[in-house]
């Protein structure tokens, strides 16, 4: 090889290595202190880059066994009502799932977590995209997939 040719490939290479080591510290992360896990739906909160957050209330009120509960008047404190409570979480968080393989999100929390702590992150509400995805088993009375 000659030295032009190593001078070229060495310049290229280290463009190459600045670059990628750009976009690694564009990733955010939350410090372990201040990971909630009851509060991460999707993705990795150690490293990511599109964060989204959801109102996790309105996901599991718009799951059909959500609506069961309501429409038959189930009480708080039998067994039904939180067998159907369980399903509508599992129902709610698997939604929010999809959305987060389907979309560019690389995490999804609850809305407002990201703005609690320090330093804060945006995000960008995929409410409205989830509800969606729960329109079929809405519609059909069933829980998706069951």
């Amino acid at each position: 090889m000659n030295a032009k040719y190593l001078a070229h490939l060495t310049v290229l290479c280290s463009s190459v290595l600045l670059l990628a080591s750009t976009n690694a510290s564009a990733a955010y992360s939350i410090a372990p202190e201040q990971i909630d896990d009851q509060q991460i739906y999707f993705g990795n909160a150690k490293s990511f880059e599109k964060p989204a957050a959801v109102d996790y209330t309105a996901i599991v009120k718009a799951t059909p066994e959500y609506e069961e509960i309501k429409k038959k008047k189930i009480d708080s404190g039998s067994a039904r009502y939180w067998i159907l409570m369980s399903d509508a979480s599992s129902h709610a968080v698997k939604a929010i799932s999809e959305v987060g393989e389907e979309s560019n999100h690389d995490l999804i929390v609850s809305i407002g977590y990201l703005g609690k702590i320090t330093p804060q992150i945006p995000a960008e509400d995929v409410t409205k995209k989830v509800l969606e995805k729960l329109e079929p088993a809405k519609k059909s009375g069933k829980a998706k997939n069951k």
